[in-house]
């Protein structure tokens, strides 16, 4: 841990969703959105009705789309979505990046605390840091530093993963790393460790009272991908005495913010 600070930017200003204005492409987002909800291919009279669009609209836009290869045809008059969306799809996860989707949202979730927000993964038996929203404002007088490690039983994020894990691999990671403690209130028994997760599970997050480090409490909410895969912990950290229970509900709703914007749907 080192004293360091990072002043929060502006964070960009979202443009408020509307109504397509050209209608053509109105009607090609219903019939996309229709055919992403269907398993099986639809035929073109049930794509009418659900849409109300004519039949012959709705032929039209479809054949223009399957041209494109937006949309295949796997037997005369039913349709599904095609190949070139999975392509683009594939084109746009490549570009994320769980820190540019991460950081507007730490920052605001930063203003409204005023406490220390970051970002971490796994790697192997510990957390690592990867980017952090803070200020001189916060009253903290040390932060855990981008790269830092921290041992995955003493951390909220690192809790997170470990409720992820099945009890085999929870008991064999207690075997590797002995559960040492690095203050007074840290885990270091399984039986604790494995209630402790159980309760994590249940909560759908996590926390660290003082397991890491004396003075200093963090409340944690998982971030996860398109395939509903724990990605990173979202966790804010505060002097013990300074955080507020209420915080929790909205570090939820950022986590659940991020993992929206890398694709995760519930």
């Amino acid at each position: 841990m080192q004293n360091e600070g990072l002043s929060p930017d502006t964070p960009m200003t979202r443009p408020v969703p509307r109504a397509p204005t050209i209608q053509v492409l109105e009607r090609t987002f219903a019939l996309l959105e229709l055919l992403a909800a269907q398993p099986e291919p639809v035929s073109l009279k049930e794509i009418s009705e659900r849409t109300g669009l004519h039949p012959s609209t709705a032929h039209r836009i479809l054949n223009d789309l399957a041209i494109g290869r937006y949309v295949d045809r796997p037997q005369a008059g039913s349709y599904r979505l095609g190949m070139r969306l999975l392509e683009l799809g594939n084109l746009v996860k490549a570009r994320l990046d769980v820190r540019d989707a991460a950081l507007a949202p730490m920052r605001e979730l930063h203003k409204l605390t005023h406490q220390p927000v970051s970002l971490s993964m796994r790697q192997g038996d510990e957390i690592v840091y990867i980017e952090r929203a803070y200020s001189e404002r916060s009253g903290m007088q040390v932060v855990r530093a981008i790269g830092g490690r921290a041992p995955l039983h003493l951390t909220s994020v690192g809790k997170l993963f470990l409720a992820h894990d099945d009890p085999a691999r929870v008991r064999s990671y207690a075997t590797r790393t002995g559960l040492t403690g690095h203050t007074r209130n840290s885990i270091t028994d399984l039986a604790r460790l494995e209630r402790e997760l159980a309760h994590v599970r249940q909560q759908g997050s996590a926390r660290d009272d003082e397991e890491l480090e004396l003075g200093v409490r963090c409340m944690a909410a998982g971030i996860f991908d398109d395939q509903g895969k724990l990605l990173a912990g979202l966790s804010v950290s505060a002097p013990a005495d300074r955080l507020e229970e209420g915080w929790l509900e909205r570090v939820k709703q950022t986590a659940a913010q991020i993992s929206g914007a890398l694709g995760f749907r519930t």
